[in-house]
């Protein structure tokens, strides 16, 4: 029987900061349209994006584990792969979590009034199981990019946003692009991690079907374009050139993605992506909240 440290190392705490940075964005956005906040959305908001991400990575590690994915691992601990938690207890705690989003997101509609998030909200469902649950999971085909860009960078972002004003700015836009492409380059790190096993195993991902060198690469042009974006908006929002800051937390896991032949090294380039990522949302927010403010002062 795993126990609770493995059931917290299960989650995957690493991938959190994904979860969190849309909803920071989102909600910065939001007050830039109406310089006020909505408090309990937010958190309803948060508590959606984090519930779901615990609960994908909770279902993959039931999909993979079961398939024999992760019967040669050099990543952290899975629990089903490793004999840890029998599977039907791990496809429980995903489903949980799918079962708690939900509920969250309902509330969340509820008291916004956003209605056509509650078809988004079962979508999200769908593709997080969909990821590398099911008959034909679109993980193994070189796709789960893509909706992790979707769903972790736009739908998280701009449902938040949403669900705070009921319009969807160009900065939510924006900066929805630009947590989106952070979180996909976090996939992209995990997964050239993990090139030689998938290979094997036929979990044709998109940095098995780039090749080694072109999905390094990828990495490291997804989080150079990250930074970029918001620069499309420094005309009327001049100070979301606070963003550029974060560039320096950028060279470490570009140098081990770009130089290390050692598949562990890369492990840590997960933490640092995530730490990138909560450094773009907030000072995304910060840029934000200044230009309102100084605008308000005006």
């Amino acid at each position: 029987m795993a126990s609770a440290a493995q059931w917290i190392e299960g989650a995957r705490l690493r991938t959190l900061p994904m979860a969190i940075a849309p909803v920071i964005i989102g909600t910065a956005a939001a007050y830039g349209v109406g310089g006020h906040l909505f408090w309990g959305r937010a958190v309803l908001a948060a508590l959606v994006s984090l519930l779901l991400q615990i609960g994908v990575n909770y279902a993959n590690d039931y999909s993979d584990g079961i398939r024999g994915t992760d019967d040669v691992r050099v990543g952290p601990l899975r629990l089903t792969g490793s004999g840890a938690a029998r599977p039907g207890r791990v496809k429980a705690a995903a489903f949980g979590c799918f079962g708690a989003a939900a509920v969250a997101g309902l509330v969340l509609v509820l008291l916004s009034q956003a209605w056509p998030l509650l078809l988004v909200g079962v979508a999200a469902i769908f593709a997080a199981w969909g990821y590398t649950g099911g008959d034909r999971p679109y993980g193994y085909q070189g796709l789960g990019e893509v909706f992790v860009f979707l769903f972790f960078g736009l739908v998280a972002t701009l449902g938040t946003t949403f669900t705070q004003v009921l319009e969807l700015p160009a900065t939510a836009w924006v900066g929805a692009c630009g947590t989106g492409l952070i979180a996909t380059a976090l996939l992209m790190a995990n997964n050239v991690r993990d090139i030689p096993t998938d290979r094997e195993v036929g979990k044709r991902t998109l940095a098995v079907r780039l090749g080694d060198e072109g999905a390094r690469v990828s990495y490291v042009l997804m989080l150079a374009l990250a930074i970029l974006l918001p620069l499309l908006l420094v005309r009327n929002h001049p100070w979301l050139m606070l963003v550029v800051l974060v560039a320096p937390l950028c060279l470490v896991p570009s140098w081990l993605m770009l130089k290390s032949t050692q598949r562990q090294a890369l492990i840590p380039v997960l933490k640092h992506t995530g730490f990138i990522n909560l450094g773009y949302s907030v000072l995304f927010a910060i840029g934000m909240v200044v230009t309102v403010v100084l605008r308000q002062q005006a």
